[in-house]
């Protein structure tokens, strides 16, 4: 009597798991989203932050475009690897905060925008990063959006989590282009 319903407790659970894989795998494979030059206005998170950097923009552009190298003075970030030039076409690899991306190059103007998207585990972002400068001073204006299934489900912690990464990435090219 006890295996009886020993067996149907594992069943159950078992049954309950496999259900997540489908439904999970499902939501995966069966994902279409978007790509633009500019950010999903509509999607569940979106961020814009700016900064000014004490220096020309042809300097901040030239750190910026090393994707190979955002790794020596952005922390977060982890093994980039740009997958041919830095222009409109191109895939880049990288990882940040954990999670695996690999994106593609949308929109490249140099010295003026950059835009990038790609998808991660169940979720898919645009970024663009706009560049001016006024009096060898260069203003960077950046959005991103973030939409997917798992975005939807924890939309604050996205939010939070792009809120404090673009912060990040903004202070750490700031400190790298002023040196």
């Amino acid at each position: 009597m006890k295996n009886k319903a020993l067996k149907k407790i594992l069943f159950g659970f078992v049954s309950f798991l496999l259900v997540i894989a489908i439904t999970v795998f499902s939501l995966e494979y069966f994902s279409n989203y978007k790509t633009s030059k500019t950010i999903n206005y509509n999607a569940p998170v979106i961020a814009k932050k700016s900064i000014v950097i004490n220096a020309p923009v042809e300097k901040v552009w030239e750190i910026f475009s090393d994707v190979n190298n955002w790794d020596t003075w952005q922390k977060e970030i982890v093994t980039p690897k740009i997958n041919g030039v830095f222009k409109a076409g191109t895939s880049f690899n990288w990882k940040s905060n954990g999670l695996t991306i690999i994106s593609t190059l949308q929109t490249v103007e140099t010295n003026k925008m950059v835009g990038w998207s790609g998808p991660a585990f169940g979720a898919f972002a645009i970024h663009t990063w706009h560049f001016s400068e006024h009096n060898g001073q260069t203003t960077i204006i950046v959005e991103e959006s973030m939409e997917g299934w798992l975005v939807a489900l924890l939309k604050s912690k996205f939010q939070s989590s792009l809120d404090t990464s673009i912060e990040h990435w903004l202070n750490a090219l700031k400190i790298k282009a002023e040196k």
